[in-house]
């Protein structure tokens, strides 16, 4: 049986730094495991190639890239206050592993896998409040003195992983248990081939990596945790609802009586209330007029289109207006201010893609939750005698 000792760390603390030393020098292990994957690995030591804006796009992930961004920010921030580099202790851990001609295994799961895990499991609701609390995050820790050793403190991480818990439970679920049990099945893989295992993972994992390692047979097979999030494509499914509820409301309008002018009305209003708040939430992320303008052409056919976004068009004019050069995804990733952030092109071109999105689809809701009053009608007499008319009319000609 092997022998395994835990090592928690906070990813911004020099006091985890030493700590890791310490324990390599002490535990004397057979093989040094740390909580990074290959391209968390390559990211921390090497320059790495930047996707091109155009493999962005087409993956219209904008949501989860933002997200992705702005934790990344959040914590470069903390480990400027601290004078320590995100994911130093790893960096350690790695280099006193060489020093001591012992080998080094990553053994977290692949980034890629836990970010899209972790975007496909949260609802709708999830999504807003974590976009709510990272805008918050981004003013709040500007100034704000942190006590990172305290990261380490088992009750303290025990209680901030609850309340994440309790903030997202889908989310926690991807984020910390699956990944729990995949780094307790990488360690104990470790164990299988060496004598004495040494893991360095995040303090929020040690309780959980703890319990698989003390009671295997509860850890879920390792398929599970890699696999794909199975969801219905609800927003394919919202989208095409739009769009029938759309016809429905336009061909009772029609069928209605109340006159041509109110069908142009209905069709105005379609055209401006989606166009103006596509544009508005463009130029709130910083977008050139043109792609506000763009935002404001096509937003009212693409929310009739679920294969289609407002977004697509006003990023894509975004980055012919201001192209993103080499070096903008590592200019994100070093910001110093969201302020900065949001100057660099590239950045402003995903949040451009996204804010366009929220605010086609604010229009849309904004819509049909006040077409009838501005129109004056009454819904309930234009839906029954739309379609009573639409009915006479069909048994008419049949």
């Amino acid at each position: 049986m092997a022998e395994i000792h835990l090592v928690g760390t906070a990813h911004v603390s020099k006091k985890s730094i030493e700590e890791v030393r310490s324990a390599i020098e002490g535990f004397e292990p057979d093989v040094v495991g740390v909580e990074l994957d290959r391209g968390r690995l390559t990211a921390l030591t090497e320059e790495t190639a930047e996707p091109s804006i155009t493999d962005i796009l087409k993956g219209g992930n904008f949501g989860q890239l933002l997200v992705q961004w702005v934790l990344t920010y959040i914590q470069q921030r903390i480990g400027a206050e601290t004078g320590v580099k995100p994911g130093s202790e790893m960096l350690v851990a790695i280099e006193e592993a060489e020093a001591h001609q012992k080998p080094v295994a990553l053994i977290d799961r692949d980034i890629r896998i836990t970010l899209s895990r972790f975007w496909g499991k949260m609802g709708i609701w999830e999504k807003i409040k974590l976009i709510g609390a990272l805008i918050y995050s981004l003013v709040s820790v500007e100034g704000q003195e942190i006590d990172v050793d305290e990261f380490t403190n088992q009750d303290v991480v025990s209680a901030a992983m609850e309340e994440f818990r309790k903030f997202s439970p889908r989310g926690a679920q991807a984020l910390i248990d699956e990944r729990d049990a995949y780094l307790a099945h990488q360690i104990l893989m470790l164990g299988s081939r060496y004598d004495r295992v040494l893991a360095v993972v995040g303090a929020g994992h040690i309780q959980g990596v703890q319990r698989y390692l003390d009671a295997p047979e509860t850890l879920p097979p390792l398929s599970t945790l890699t696999a794909g999030v199975k969801s219905l494509p609800w927003g394919k499914i919202l989208g095409a609802a739009v769009t029938v509820l759309f016809i429905l409301l336009i061909a009772a309008i029609a069928f209605s009586g109340l006159g041509l002018d109110v069908l142009l009305a209905a069709l105005f209003y379609w055209i401006v209330i989606n166009g103006v708040l596509s544009a508005v939430f463009t130029l709130m992320a910083g977008g050139h007029p043109l792609s506000a303008a763009t935002a404001f052409a096509v937003s009212w056919l693409t929310s009739l289109n679920p294969m289609l976004a407002a977004g697509w068009f006003a990023a894509i004019v975004e980055a012919k207006v201001r192209k993103p050069a080499v070096g903008d995804f590592r200019k994100i990733i070093d910001a110093e201010t969201f302020s900065e952030m949001r100057r660099i092109p590239l950045f402003r071109v995903v949040l451009v893609a996204a804010l366009a999105n929220v605010g086609s689809t604010l229009g849309t809701i904004a819509y049909f939750v006040f077409i009838f009053p501005v129109l004056g009608i009454d819904p309930a007499a234009v839906i029954g005698g739309g379609f009573s008319n639409m009915l006479g009319m069909l048994q008419a000609i049949f």
